[in-house]
């Protein structure tokens, strides 16, 4: 077997890949479509895209210029209200947005009213359509999903389809026995039971042959039914809750820590945000499981004996950009005591949208190539993967790169 240095690279993708987009015109789908859009026309560079850079630039992931974008939303705003609201916030450029325009019409137009999760339902900019869907039966949900997602792949007459979950946060449920098993989930979905918008989602792709792609801190394809669901129809898909900053860095530098034999006894993170994500998380009962990721991996990767703590906090001028600050209080050799303060602001889509691309090619590869079930190669990208097995950046990227080595050497 030849050495990886001169395995040739795999034979391009020359599919047309159909991206469907669950919160279709939110701040970070927003950011995808032009980002997307301009990479396709070459009027920007792939900064912050993992997918263009070696170690995997070579694999055989679709071309920017063959992802087609549609999408469900439940806000009656229009993409081009959001695009202006990012321009006026510094997140997108105005020469991007006019260059695109004839693109972005044709994007809004493929975008149809989504369902809603039970607690959505007194939002103010509301779609009426999607308050109607919302009120329906879970397997009528189930159905009219179905057929937007059915018609877009006629229509657009995509090769292969990946759905991308961006949607508001989720409140907390207590989980339901029911979710542990696909034939009691089918059940409760024939007795109309309740069950969270996003897993209602996942289940839909996954009955259209789609990948399914989580991007938020919703169950999603996490419950065990619909996970059971996505490898019995031999289909792949990753999650939950995208890795853009604060864990990010968390992640990277708790390892380092551990590495030098250094006592972490405190972490204290706070963290301000604004747009509608931030307003979401004001909510306690939607913050929940937001906190829940980013707390546990500093329990995983330094012990349960660290002292950490998480805030949130809905501060409207900062729009689409966020602020974390973090106090890292740990013991040194004779007992000295010392700490680590950092600052993280970044806008929120901005850093968002590339994974959310790059997500979509490594996705949609996996799709291709026939593997089914969770991606873990993919956990690098994630606060709570679904599987990978270590919280440790640079671990996780180390397995997305021995993916790449693999899908170089079986082609």
């Amino acid at each position: 077997m030849p050495s990886p240095e001169t395995n040739p690279a795999p034979s391009p993708n020359t599919a047309r890949l159909g991206v469907w987009l669950v919160g279709a015109r939110g701040a970070i789908s927003t950011c995808a479509f032009y980002g997307l859009e301009g990479l396709s026309q070459g009027l920007i560079e792939p900064i912050g895209l993992a997918t263009t850079k070696a170690p995997l630039d070579d694999l055989p992931f679709a071309s920017f210029d063959s992802i087609v974008l549609g999408g469900h939303e439940i806000s009656a705003r229009g993409l081009s209200a959001s695009a202006a609201e990012l321009v006026r916030h510094r997140v997108l450029r105005a020469e991007l947005i006019a260059a695109t325009s004839a693109e972005a019409a044709a994007y809004d137009a493929r975008v149809r009213p989504g369902i809603l999760d039970g607690p959505d339902v007194g939002l103010a900019d509301l779609l009426p359509e999607s308050a109607r869907r919302g009120a329906l039966a879970p397997r009528e949900q189930l159905a009219v999903l179905g057929e937007d997602l059915d018609e877009f792949r006629r229509r657009e007459e995509v090769d292969r389809l990946v759905v991308v979950y961006l949607a508001s946060t989720e409140a907390w449920r207590e989980p339901a026995p029911f979710w542990n098993d696909l034939a009691a989930f089918d059940e409760a979905l024939d007795a109309g039971q309740a069950v969270p918008a996003s897993s209602l989602y996942a289940y839909a792709a996954f009955q259209a042959g789609a990948a399914f792609v989580n991007f938020t801190p919703n169950v999603g394809a996490s419950l065990p039914a619909v996970a059971e669901f996505a490898y019995e129809r031999g289909l792949p898909h990753c999650g939950n809750d995208g890795k853009t900053g604060e864990t990010l860095l968390k992640t990277t530098l708790a390892p380092m820590f551990a590495a030098r034999a250094l006592r972490v006894h405190a972490w204290q993170g706070y963290n301000m945000l604004g747009n509608r994500d931030g307003e979401v998380l004001s909510d306690p009962a939607r913050a929940v499981q937001k906190k829940k990721n980013k707390d546990e991996v500093l329990r995983e990767l330094l012990g349960t004996e660290v002292h950490s703590h998480v805030g949130i906090d809905y501060v409207p001028s900062l729009h689409d950009w966020k602020t974390a600050m973090d106090y890292v209080h740990f013991e040194g050799f004779l007992g000295a005591m010392m700490s680590l303060q950092f600052t993280w602001t970044g806008s929120d889509s901005a850093l968002a949208a590339p994974l959310v691309l790059d997500l979509v090619r490594l996705a949609d590869l996996a799709l291709a190539r026939g593997e089914a079930g969770s991606m873990k190669q993919t956990a690098c990208f994630f606060k709570s993967p679904l599987s990978g097995g270590t919280h440790d950046f640079l671990a996780q990227v180390r397995e997305l790169h021995r993916y790449a080595e693999r899908v170089r050497r079986q082609h």
